[in-house]
């Protein structure tokens, strides 16, 4: 198990003010535990209230049953630290006990992260049990504001998604085999439209033929994203963080595209040349990225990858397009409005496609995409 250690400000009833036992309380089953789990990160992205979880695992020398026992008596011993709303479950079945403190504060860090430690290793030191147990502590939600690049999203707070995935295990690996036949088929047989672009982009304009730029992937992963470039180099990116900062805030204005449609999207932007006005009105620019699906930074179908400081601006729910499904070319959001809808609604269809994706169903996007890219529906 992957585990980072994120603290927070407990209540003062985890530290010795007045609590409750909760001896007598149930201690939830791993599919219960994990659907609290889930079911507290929407809670908090609508609160705004922290919730932190205390995963506590006996080491690999202590077999499972006996993991299990003692665990259960260590959350007896523990009881009195923590509060009636607090909730107790397995994380892992007589492999990891979890508790979980909703609505905490957010002050003084340090502070509560050592007192927390120091009453552990209390209860823990009398039980004579500290040295066989691993403490970790999870704070939700996680601070992608600072270096959002080398922070990808810690795994321990989402076990409902893992457990998603793994009862996809199967469909997962024909929409692997799928990325993987069709990007090498695109590449190949695309190889002298690859190269009649590459030309073009050359003869009128300055700069290397590709554009090569960080974005972020599933679970807040970076990745090098390709596309033909489009622009002129050493150009000015804030007037597109400007422009996605009001979108994300809903806050931008529809601009008219060349058939006076109104588009959530920069429609007369003096960085494109006019080589990749071309390219981005036929959606040409976006073939390099078949290469980042055979790598497997990529799907063929999935949410479109965000640059960093797109995330950034992100709502707390937003980020969940990024933790429930790989980026992909195309998707359920291109094929069904693209830029002329809002960015919540563009983020529910991403979460849409993420709950009910089945190989049949990229099938399905796969084949809209041409109809759409044809009539350039939403390309600027």
């Amino acid at each position: 198990m992957k585990q980072r250690r994120s603290v927070d400000t407990l209540s003062t009833s985890f530290f010795g003010g007045e609590t409750e036992s909760n001896t007598d309380r149930d201690i939830l089953s791993q599919e219960a535990f994990h659907k609290v789990i889930s079911l507290e990160r929407r809670r908090t992205e609508r609160s705004r209230k922290p919730f932190l979880l205390m995963l506590l695992e006996m080491g690999d020398h202590v077999s499972p049953p006996a993991a299990g026992k003692h665990l259960k008596k260590l959350l007896d011993a523990l009881s009195s630290s923590t509060r009636e709303t607090d909730v107790s479950g397995w994380y892992e079945n007589d492999r990891v006990m979890g508790v979980m403190f909703t609505e905490i504060g957010m002050d003084d860090r340090d502070t509560i992260v050592n007192t927390m430690i120091s009453r552990l290793s209390e209860i823990l030191r009398s039980r004579q049990s500290l040295e066989k147990l691993r403490i970790s502590f999870h704070l939700y939600p996680e601070d992608w504001d600072q270096d959002v690049p080398k922070r990808p999203s810690n795994p321990a707070l989402y076990p409902d998604l893992d457990t998603r995935e793994d009862n996809r295990r199967f469909a997962s690996g024909l929409k692997r085999s799928m990325d993987v036949i069709g990007s090498v088929l695109a590449l190949f047989l695309g190889a002298p439209v690859f190269l009649a672009i590459a030309l073009a982009i050359k003869a009128t304009s300055k700069g290397p033929v590709f554009f090569r730029q960080q974005r972020i992937g599933q679970h807040g992963t970076p990745f090098v994203f390709l596309k033909f470039r489009s622009m002129q180099v050493d150009n000015d990116a804030n007037i597109h963080k400007e422009y996605v900062t009001k979108l994300i805030a809903g806050k931008a204005e529809r601009n008219l595209d060349g058939n006076g449609e109104g588009v959530f999207k920069l429609t007369k932007d003096p960085r494109v040349t006019q080589v990749g006005a071309f390219l981005r009105r036929t959606s040409l620019d976006e073939l390099p990225q078949f290469i980042n699906v055979l790598k497997g930074e990529m799907s063929l179908v999935g949410p479109r990858p965000p640059v960093p400081y797109e995330v950034e601006a992100y709502d707390l729910w937003h980020r969940r397009r990024l933790l429930e499904a790989k980026p992909g070319i195309t998707g359920l959001w291109q094929v069904t409005g693209r830029s002329t809808v809002k960015f919540d609604d563009m983020v529910r269809l991403d979460l849409q496609y993420a709950r009910s994706w089945s190989p049949w169903m990229d099938i399905k996007i796969l084949l809209r995409t041409p109809v759409v890219v044809i009539f350039g529906d939403g390309a600027h």
